[in-house]
């Protein structure tokens, strides 16, 4: 398959260069979060990719911490499948022995050489076979409990909180106009205009300090004195940026891992996968109290319009995200 991801093909050669290395190593090489690193790796294994991810452990570590877990984990749950032949397995039994009775039916067979006794005999173990099959009739018993079980669920629609089909004798629930469940808008951080500095905080609850202090666009010179070239019709884009750890907690993330530029139809453009010789990108990790800046490179077509820079810990935005406008 083709691999298009920016992204993944930056995390792809970086494996390929170490052939076999642990998700924080490769994380570490690459400059991402961990957890990103791995979430990657699973989508490209499963698509054909000759990739491999495994877990390697301690079995007796493994045991040692799971030792004082309940004893109810280690449970197995086939009792259910189990139930059926719990009926069943009853009336298999009282089966079984009318089984007898047909070996018995059997010399009734050599009394049919000897005449009449031969009718009396087939008469009275037909008696004891009727007796063990009258029993069967318990069968239509082991339903009922089930119907009791199932008679529940039945009720709870008749409650309006629990129903999703709303209240009883309406049809307020099938009329599209009048819809009770109204989409939640994505949640917005904060914004600001170029040059401005924004508190948010990071996915361990860091305390950071976020600045967008420049926005080169075109920068195609840059991008080919550091020895890469364009595509016809492309042009590149480099973002300066600064974050400041204010809190007590180290931020151990790459800080432009999820800087994207928005363009004007609201579109991300994730960042590309090279650095600039003169434009020093950003660094693993802000300590607490440090101040770092980096410069971000981006490649998108000659055409496109941006208008804002959008910084976020994570890969979707949410109210710790910040978004600048560069448009006058």
């Amino acid at each position: 398959m083709a691999v298009t991801d920016p992204v993944d093909i930056r995390l792809l050669a970086a494996l390929a260069d170490l052939g076999k290395a642990a998700v924080h190593e490769l994380a570490a090489k690459v400059g991402m979060d961990p957890r990103e690193v791995a979430y990657r790796l699973v989508a490209l294994s499963g698509s054909g990719l000759p990739l491999l991810v495994g877990v390697e452990s301690d079995p007796n570590g493994l045991r040692a911490a799971i030792s004082s877990a309940p004893p109810s984990w280690a449970q197995q749950p086939p009792q259910q499948p189990q139930r059926p032949p719990g009926h069943s397995g009853p009336h298999n039994i009282q089966g079984t022995p009318s089984g007898p009775y047909n070996v018995q039916g059997t010399p009734s067979g050599a009394y049919n050489v000897h005449g009449t006794p031969s009718g009396r005999y087939p008469g009275p173990p037909s008696a004891p076979v009727r007796q063990p099959m009258a029993p069967p009739q318990p069968p239509p018993r082991p339903p009922a409990p089930p119907q009791q079980q199932f008679a529940p669920p039945p009720m709870t629609p008749a409650d309006p909180v629990m129903s999703t089909w709303g209240v009883p004798q309406t049809a307020s629930w099938a009329r599209g106009d009048e819809q009770q469940v109204t989409p939640q808008a994505a949640p917005e951080g904060k914004k600001g205009r170029t040059g401005d500095v924004m508190e948010t905080q990071g996915l361990e609850g860091e305390q950071l300090t976020v600045q967008l202090l420049e926005v080169q666009d075109p920068a195609d010179y840059l991008f080919s004195a550091a020895g890469y070239s364009l595509e016809a019709g492309e042009r590149s884009v480099v973002v300066h940026t600064e974050i400041t750890n204010r809190g007590n907690i180290p931020f151990v993330s790459l800080p432009d891992n999820y800087l994207e530029l928005l363009t004007a139809d609201g579109k991300p453009i994730a960042k590309a996968p090279v650095s600039l010789t003169s434009r020093p990108p950003h660094k693993i990790g802000v300590r607490p109290g440090e101040t770092l800046g980096g410069h971000t490179v981006y490649v998108l077509p000659d055409a496109t319009r941006v208008v804002a820079v959008r910084w976020s810990p994570r890969p979707e935005p949410d109210e710790r995200t910040l978004t600048w406008s560069i448009e006058d």
